[in-house]
């Protein structure tokens, strides 16, 4: 398997596992896009880690495949690609990056696709298909231009330059760097707090901020209050409230 599931504490680690560089081959985002399902059947698991080991993310996708396809081959693989990171994007549950090394192209779309990113001190994160006479093609034009921005997506995409973990921290591409021997564990630590959350409600948060960057803010309003008001109708919205009252802020227990 080019990609691993490993499961603790609630906590779904997809370990991409194709050395040395992790290159995202279609056999990689095949497996990806069973994992996201998977994970997003599973009741027990409660958030995720995405993660390709210690020396590095991912460095891009598999140039040496990419190279013998044609117009037509690409038309009809392009869908494929971005559905295999489109379904890591939709897990309903919260996904964080731990993200060493390179995060590059294809890899650096995978980290896109957390809704939270930590990065090594040595992590160097872009997206560098212009240099091949390409862009990026798995999401990085939309989702990297949502996150830091269309300017500062420019930037990056048209000169394919890549970036050091305190630069990206900068520009908001990241949210936390820490010592490369710490990355996963503090991402796992990160997951696994939100794994004892309440898990309706985490889904609702993140659907409504999803779903509600994509419309109007009168859509978006109308999102979140569907999902605000069908909260009332859960077991952890009942027990949240009533250890609110009886004990206090912030002891409730969820799972």
């Amino acid at each position: 398997m080019t990609v691993n599931l490993e499961v603790a504490e609630g906590v779904g680690t997809i370990r991409l596992d194709r050395p040395p560089m992790n290159a995202l081959d279609i056999a990689t985002q095949d497996r990806l896009r069973e994992l996201a399902q998977e994970l997003t059947d599973r009741d027990d698991v409660r958030a995720v880690v995405l993660y390709g080991g210690e020396k590095v993310f991912a460095a891009g996708a598999d140039i040496k495949e990419m190279q013998v396809m044609d117009h037509v081959a690409m038309v009809k693989r392009s869908r494929a690609l971005q559905e295999s990171f489109t379904a890591i994007a939709r897990i309903p549950k919260p996904v964080v990056a731990a993200i060493t090394g390179y995060a590059l192209g294809g890899g650096c779309e995978l980290a896109l696709c957390a809704d939270y990113r930590i990065a090594a001190d040595n992590a160097k994160l872009g997206q560098p298909e212009i240099l091949l006479g390409l862009i990026p093609g798995a999401g990085g034009t939309q989702r990297l231009s949502r996150l830091i921005g269309p300017s500062r997506a420019k930037d990056l995409i048209f000169t394919g330059r890549m970036v050091k973990a305190d630069e990206a921290l900068t520009l908001g591409l990241v949210d936390r760097v820490v010592p490369a021997a710490e990355v996963y564990e503090q991402a796992h630590a990160w997951a696994a707090k939100l794994a004892q959350g309440p898990a309706v409600a985490l889904r609702a948060a993140k659907e409504s901020i999803d779903q509600g960057l994509e419309a109007d803010i009168d859509t978006g309003l109308a999102i979140e209050r569907t999902w605000f008001a069908g909260l009332f109708a859960t077991e952890d919205r009942e027990r949240g409230m009533r250890s609110f009252v009886e004990e206090g802020p912030g002891k409730a227990k969820f799972a």
